[in-house]
């Protein structure tokens, strides 16, 4: 349930409203708008609404009907908004990421970095733990690639985005990594959802591949509840019947989530096409329709990839999508970084 103060609460009333419902053995989650405090009362216990009512600051109790409660505009009208390295998500902001699908020594890394430091990007990104659907396919470097990926982004003043397979994994990535991704195939691994609820770092969930969009705001509502409110969902394409592209990309995600959600909603047009010509038209298409963010591959030289070549673009492909997309923005009232 939510429970709206009046304009003008006190600090007071609000920590006494918390303990209350904490005593009640719920957890409390709190939202401070510029006019109203919103405190989430998440839990399964039963309590009659009117109690809550009574207490001294309280204007009324709602409930919520929607099962994600922490990541629904009813609980939070007002657009997350996180920024990472100085590059803004949400909230007329378009963030961008960009790297190769998997780190694959230092040389390639430094190269790939350089030329998107030249364009602007200031989050990179890059596999050292990949979950790939074939045991002979290439896994990855494991701790040496995240080492990798740190003293590279560090050399160019580059914030870090890695996926996280397993709860054993979030101490070595602590160290190493800014951004905690999710990957398609770890959205439902509810355990791993749980313990990146405690860390305060950002964490960005993609989209399973056959994930409904309500089980997406779900996946995000895990980590919600364990108090990191630090949350982004990318929108990678989902499985269909069709085989030319290498998923479908879904962009009604886009203006549905953000309908009835606060959380910023990237893009990432390199999985959900598969192909290295549709990636800048994807992504064209992603920014019109209003995303919070893409994270696109980017390679030094995709031809030698060990992982996800044909998807990953050129770095003067990049450059030149990069600029495209600085053009599209204000059309649409957004600022790309």
């Amino acid at each position: 349930m939510l429970i709206i103060m009046k304009r003008g609460a006190s600090e007071k009333n609000i920590e006494d409203v918390k303990g209350f419902i904490e005593r009640k053995g719920f957890n409390a989650h709190i939202s401070k708008g510029e006019i109203q405090t919103v405190i989430g009362a998440v839990g399964e216990k039963v309590i009659d609404p009117r109690d809550i009512e009574l207490l001294e600051g309280v204007s009324e109790v709602i409930k919520i009907t929607t099962n994600y409660k922490l990541a629904s505009r009813i609980f939070q009208e007002k657009d997350t908004i996180i920024e990472v390295n100085g590059v803004k998500f949400g909230g007329g902001n378009v963030g961008t990421i960009a790297g190769p699908c998997s780190v694959e020594s230092f040389e390639q890394m430094d190269e790939t970095a350089k030329q998107l430091s030249k364009v602007g990007v200031k989050i990179l990104r890059g596999g050292a733990f990949k979950p790939r659907t074939s045991p002979y396919s290439f896994q990855g470097l494991g701790e040496d690639g995240l080492k990798i990926l740190r003293k590279v982004a560090d050399k160019y003043k580059m914030a870090v985005v890695s996926e996280i397979m397993e709860i054993s994994q979030i101490p070595l990535f602590e160290k190493y990594v800014d951004i905690f991704q999710v990957g398609a195939r770890n959205m439902q691994n509810f355990n791993l959802l749980k313990e990146l609820g405690f860390i305060r770092k950002p964490v960005l969930i993609k989209r399973g591949l056959a994930a409904t969009f309500e089980e997406l705001l779900m996946a995000a509502e895990y980590i919600l509840s364990g108090g990191n409110s630090q949350v982004m969902l990318c929108e990678r394409g989902i499985r269909t019947f069709e085989k030319v592209t290498r998923n479908t990309l879904d962009l009604s995600a886009i203006p549905v989530i953000q309908k009835v959600s606060h959380l910023p909603i990237l893009v990432d047009p390199s999985h959900g096409t598969g192909l290295r010509d549709k990636v800048a038209p994807m992504s064209r298409a992603a920014l019109a329709a209003g995303c919070d963010g893409l994270i696109i591959e980017v390679h030094n030289k995709p031809e030698c990839a060990l992982c996800d070549g044909a998807q990953s673009l050129y770095p003067q492909q990049f450059s030149q999508l990069y600029k495209e997309l600085k053009k599209i923005a204000p059309i649409i009232n957004k600022k790309i970084i």
